[in-house]
């Protein structure tokens, strides 16, 4: 009797030895699967650490926005945006002093025509005006354009050049008769900020 105890027992031992284990559950089997596939990472030294910030954006101001602003900057911009040039600084710093050599600058929208633009404003010489500083700023950048005299500056403005560079290519061209006495007559101080009125927009 003890004899068929001691076998049954070790029957039912041999039987949960030679039985599978239970399927582990989807969490107990993804712990197997990374614990057989560990995966690293090596980045190079070369990579500095970033302080988790991003980067800064910017937008380019349109029509509406640089009508309401008003002021000789603002058209000045405005001739880039209508041409497809940048608004960089060198751009809109040699189109203000350009403004200051055609109209001054207190009164620098004078017949809304701030580059005493012949082409579309109904004037010879350059002595027409516009509806508006708008149409003023389109007609500068469609004559520069449509112009092969004046290739050079448009070359220029895409390339954002340094200022003496698009001044030169200027100073070069037939927009003006004297060519500013080749420079000598062209002024590089400074261009105060002048705000135009509203209805000359």
């Amino acid at each position: 009797m003890a004899i068929a105890a001691s076998i049954g027992a070790f029957a039912l031992i041999a039987t949960f030895a030679i039985a599978p284990p239970a399927t582990p559950d989807a969490a107990g089997q993804l712990a197997l699967y990374i614990a057989a596939h560990p995966q690293t990472l090596s980045v190079s030294e070369r990579v500095s650490l970033q302080d988790g910030t991003r980067d800064g954006y910017s937008a380019t101001a349109g029509v509406e926005s640089l009508a309401a602003t008003g002021t000789n900057y603002a058209w000045a911009k405005l001739v880039m945006l209508s041409g497809g040039w940048p608004q960089s600084e060198a751009n809109i710093t040699v189109m203000v002093r350009w403004m200051r050599q055609e109209n001054g600058t207190d009164d620098w929208w004078n017949r809304n025509n701030p580059m005493n633009n012949g082409y579309g404003s109904g004037g010879g010489g350059g002595l027409g005006s516009y509806d508006s500083l708008v149409t003023a700023a389109q007609k500068a950048a469609e004559n520069l354009q449509r112009n092969p005299s004046f290739s050079t500056i448009v070359s220029a403005f895409a390339a954002s050049a340094p200022t003496n560079i698009t001044e030169q290519a200027i100073w070069a061209s037939p927009w003006a008769s004297s060519h500013y006495g080749n420079g000598s007559r062209w002024h590089t101080s400074p261009v105060p900020e002048i705000t135009a009125p509203v209805s000359a927009w």
